[in-house]
């Protein structure tokens, strides 16, 4: 083999060395915009990091919270949500990064009330065979103002949720959990 012969190998294994490197980089980058992208837009993991949702979900929980279906439906009663905190919590000295959740009682416009140990919808009391126990204190009747949710947690006696702090703006909501897909013997549908 000549001198030529030999460089023109080499150039040539250096190239394809380069390429390959160009090519793995290229592919890493998409997949980390593709991840921010899905993050952002559709979906994202979060962390239960309380008890006020048990039975339902349990503090170390981890869950898939989905992002789009909001932008063409309105979030309805029975949902439960991710959101940050609205302006009386963050008074409270809550980080504005910081997510709650919780599930949604009443929409706009209707009347929502505890009386007995049961939550009531425009007078009529709710079946809640997904809370902890029936909640201890009473709470007067109030109409959900336009753009916003009344919200509660499943552990009714053990949660932060609108009857402390009022009611949840519309567009605080994150989204909706949708799986649980931490710890292993819990996985499924929310």
């Amino acid at each position: 083999m000549n001198p030529q012969q030999s460089d023109t190998k080499q150039t040539s294994a250096s190239s394809k060395a380069s390429q390959g490197w160009q090519e793995n980089f290229t592919l890493v980058a998409i997949a980390l915009v593709l991840a921010l992208l899905i993050r952002t837009f559709i979906a994202e993991p979060r962390y239960i990091p309380s008890e006020s949702m048990v039975p339902t979900l349990y503090e170390g929980d981890r869950l898939v919270i989905e992002k789009v279906s909001y932008r063409f439906h309105q979030p309805t009663t029975g949902d439960i949500v991710v959101f940050q905190p609205p302006a009386e919590l963050q008074k409270r000295g809550y980080p504005k990064d910081q997510a709650f959740i919780k599930r949604i009682i009443a929409e706009p416009g209707e009347i929502i009330s505890v009386a007995n140990g049961k939550v009531y919808l425009n007078g009529e009391p709710l079946t809640e065979d997904y809370i902890a126990e029936p909640p201890s204190q009473p709470f007067p009747p109030v109409k959900v103002p336009e753009n916003q949710f009344f919200v509660m947690g499943d552990n009714r006696n053990n949660s932060n949720d609108s009857r402390y702090w009022g009611f949840l703006p519309k567009e605080n909501i994150i989204g909706r959990a949708v799986l649980r897909f931490w710890p292993p013997q819990r996985v499924g549908i929310i």
